[in-house]
């Protein structure tokens, strides 16, 4: 299993990482989170210069994808190579997120029709005029497509990701592992508030 995360040229730290933290404390075998980008290296909006894990094109091919934030996402939906790349991912079979401006990706790659979407402040305008409703809420997510917005929201992406393929238990588990001293269960208790109105309705056994 796969799970890929785009990193562009001017990524945000708190986008990337956090969800890279997050869905590492699930202990599975056979399992990777990557660092996709297009590049060998890319520096983040801060200077933190990260190094190529995997290729947008293995994340094209990958169970999960989270779509990163940074400062230069405008750029990057107007670069041609970049996007034909993307245009490879497919919600039909992997799940797809994206966390703050990575929703501008989304709806220029047109996986937003009809399906509003959340995103960082900042963004909202760009997104809005790309066709797409923006809600005033920190996580949304229909079927295989969820967004994020706001930096601290990476860690409901990772949530629902793990929630999505290895069960509420781990979810649970992951977030449990990273939140703060004293406040696990008010932060696993968000969590779990934030994304479980997205999740599959559990089918019943048959008898």
């Amino acid at each position: 299993m796969h799970i890929a995360i785009l990193t562009f040229e001017g990524y945000n730290e708190l986008d990337s990482l956090i969800a890279l933290g997050v869905l590492n404390r699930v202990d599975t075998e056979n399992r990777r989170v990557t660092i996709a980008t297009p590049t060998p290296k890319v520096t983040s909006m801060n200077g933190v210069v990260i190094e190529q894990m995997s290729t947008l094109e293995d994340a094209c091919a990958a169970d999960a994808v989270i779509i990163g934030s940074g400062i230069a996402t405008r750029e990057v939906v107007e670069d041609p190579a970049i996007m034909k790349v993307l245009r490879g991912l497919d919600p039909s079979r992997q799940l797809i997120a994206a966390q703050c401006s990575g929703a501008l990706v989304l709806a220029r790659l047109g996986l937003l029709d009809g399906i509003p979407a959340c995103t960082d402040l900042t963004t909202r305008p760009w997104v809005v005029a790309a066709g797409v409703e923006v809600l005033h809420q920190p996580f949304h997510a229909k079927g295989n497509i969820a967004t994020a917005g706001g930096c601290l929201a990476s860690q409901y992406l990772a949530t629902w990701i793990i929630a999505r393929l290895e069960g509420k238990e781990a979810a649970e588990g992951a977030m449990h592992y990273v939140a703060p001293v004293g406040e696990k269960e008010e932060y696993v208790e968000r969590a779990w508030r934030a994304i479980s109105p997205y999740l599959p309705t559990p089918t019943p056994a048959l008898v």
